[in-house]
């Protein structure tokens, strides 16, 4: 072959390549937001890493289903349960960054678990995208009947005036109802002894029964037997009051700064495109605001959360797990 013509080839190929190549990494934000304006363009699997018919799982689908419906899309619930809800977040990290597959989850696994299993699966700030902060379930701070107090302040005081004499039920060590009592000992500056349970339902019986004698519950749960006057609720652990239970205080107004609620928010893999993060933000932010889906939050227990930015979402958390950290090594909390 011509040397001058060979030259001539290597350099139209070197020339056109490098077009190419520019071409390629000047197109690649505008395929990535062209994907993102894809989506979904085929069913969206949402991973739910607790039991099918628990709290977390019906307020997942309460929610998919209206984004569902919004978007003219199927979206699928795939519970993962198992470890308190690590298994399930663990198998969302090893999905594909393309807003296929979603991890809906809580704050056990993504501000408590990292501070109690110090082997988990994932690594919460390097493993996920946050996307969007969806619902809070509030707790309603308990008591049995025969305990002479009507309120938080005087709970407070009959504590102090009874040392170690009170005790407070909780669903296990670690759990948000363990972990609700322990910031109320700390804050309040009383003692109370722990007697751990393994649900709610047996620790109901005997609060009535006067064998225990506080209970951070779920509105849900604890409220019906107020109404029936077998239990006495004294407050809500959110900052502000619940439009679930409006007649009760938060424990705020009597303990500035106390502040405790279940958040439930939605996840995608590490590595996620920013335009397509935005894309499900949005559309997440637009099913909690519809009537029906707060009609139907409220059922469970739940309010819809303000509707905000990943941004927020990932700083809520980053702040609630830093509080739970410290409760959890102030009292050396150990899972059973």
């Amino acid at each position: 072959m011509d040397q001058s013509f060979a030259a001539r080839q290597w350099s139209r190929r070197t020339v056109v390549g490098a077009l190419m190549a520019a071409g390629a990494l000047c197109g690649a934000p505008a395929f990535a937001d062209a994907a993102a304006d894809a989506w979904p363009s085929k069913p969206v699997r949402v991973v739910v890493p607790f039991p099918s018919s628990g709290a977390t799982d019906l307020i997942s689908r309460v929610i998919a289903q209206r984004v569902s419906q919004d978007l003219g899309q199927q979206f699928v619930i795939d519970n993962k349960p198992g470890a308190g809800g690590t298994i399930g977040a663990a198998e969302g990290v090893k999905a594909a960054p393309d807003g296929a597959t979603l991890l809906f989850t809580t704050s056990s696994t993504h501000a408590i678990s990292p501070h109690l299993m110090p082997r988990l699966a994932y690594n919460v700030e390097k493993d996920f995208t946050p996307i969007a902060h969806v619902a809070d379930a509030a707790s309603v701070l308990l008591v049995t009947p025969s305990l002479p107090v009507k309120n938080v302040q005087e709970l407070i005081a009959y504590a102090k005036a009874n040392p170690g004499k009170l005790n407070y039920a909780t669903s296990g060590n670690g759990t948000i109802v363990h972990l609700n009592a322990l910031e109320f000992s700390a804050r309040a500056g009383v003692k109370l002894t722990h007697v751990p349970y393994k649900g709610t339902a047996q620790s109901i019986t005997d609060l009535v029964a006067g064998q225990v004698h506080i209970l951070f519950d779920s509105i849900p749960t604890g409220m019906p037997h107020v109404t029936s006057g077998r239990l006495k609720a004294l407050a809500v652990t959110s900052l502000q009051r619940s439009s679930l239970a409006p007649e009760l205080p938060t424990i705020a107004e009597t303990l500035p700064g106390y502040s405790s609620v279940t958040w439930f928010g939605v996840y995608g893999p590490a590595g996620m495109n920013p335009a397509l993060v935005s894309k499900i933000n949005a559309a997440f932010n637009k099913a909690i605001q519809n009537p029906e889906v707060a009609t139907a939050l409220a059922k469970l227990g739940a309010e819809p959360a303000k509707p905000g930015t990943p941004a927020q979402f990932h700083s809520m958390v980053k702040a609630d797990s830093a509080r739970w950290a410290k409760i959890i090594k102030d009292n050396d909390i150990k899972l059973d």
